[in-house]
């Protein structure tokens, strides 16, 4: 008796210890503005909820979508910095897998050969691995949540997982998706003291990687900038995800553009406080 005591008690402090994947953004609304989350309308069928962490911090939030291996979207705060782009090791989301303990992002190779923990097979169901984007011709892996908006090495290096990246039309990703982020958001930035980001991806018809990896049909940011706690501006841009061009238009009409896409549902992105009739965009 006493021994089947102690095994319950171990079984209920290992579950205890287990990191999930939840249904809500609870432990991380710190990336979006006011602890806003965009509305339901962009939820897929089989959504997962993840508080991206790498070196056991949160980094930034994505929505994913468990059935086309796509987000739906990441948000976080804009902060650039000194450090240099991280190493080309991609991550996979242990989280997605199984019920399990592993709470931090890690390479395939690690999960599957050092620690022994899962085959290759077994994450395959759950997401995207690299050797589906490794098939992928004319398409660029597209980060949603942006390197380059990171300041520090574990931030950079925490967008690197394939939890947050779509397949991106290769010219749009290296040149007018490149400049939105290099050029278009610090310039809209300026004399802000805090600019939270969302991005998405908008689910296409066809699939990649023998039709395990959805194309995006859109590919879609916003920005809501803030002068201490209020509002100051925002802004937003979409493009085709099959042609190097970019449409900057307001937050609000990026919403009702979402809201076309999304079959008519009403779309909100961010706190109804960030105004939705501004297109200043530089």
């Amino acid at each position: 008796m006493l021994g089947l005591l102690l095994l319950q008690v171990l079984v209920s402090c290992l579950w205890l210890g287990h990191s999930e994947v939840v249904k809500n953004f609870e432990d991380c609304l710190e990336f979006f503005y006011a602890g806003t989350t965009p509305n339901d309308a962009l939820h897929p069928q089989n959504p997962a909820w993840i508080c991206q962490s790498y070196s056991d911090t949160y980094h930034y939030a994505t929505l994913y979508d468990r059935e086309r291996r796509i987000p739906v979207y990441s948000a976080y705060k804009y902060h650039p910095g000194p450090a240099k782009r991280p190493h080309k090791y991609w991550y996979v989301e242990p989280q997605l897998i199984s019920e399990n303990e592993l709470q931090n992002m890690e390479r395939e190779i690690v999960l599957v050969d050092q620690l022994h923990r899962f085959t290759l097979e077994e994450i395959k169901r759950s997401q995207a691995v690299l050797e589906d984007y490794n098939k992928m011709t004319g398409l660029n892996r597209g980060h949603l949540a942006a390197c380059s908006h990171m300041d520090s090495k574990e931030n950079k290096t925490s967008t690197f997982t394939l939890t947050n990246i779509v397949p991106q039309d290769e010219n749009l990703n290296k040149d007018k998706w490149n400049k939105y982020e290099y050029k278009t958001v610090p310039q809209m930035s300026q004399g802000c003291t805090t600019t939270y980001i969302i991005t998405g991806a908008v689910p296409g018809n066809t699939n990649t990687a023998d039709g395990r990896v959805n194309v995006p049909s859109h590919i879609w940011s916003a920005g809501c900038c803030l002068d201490g706690d209020q509002p100051k501006k925002s802004w937003g841009v979409i493009a085709e995800n099959n042609k190097n061009r970019l449409k900057k238009v307001s937050l609000g009409d990026l919403e009702n553009m979402l809201a076309t896409l999304y079959k008519g549902r009403r779309v909100t992105l961010f706190n109804n406080a960030c105004p939705r009739q501004e297109a200043s965009l530089a």
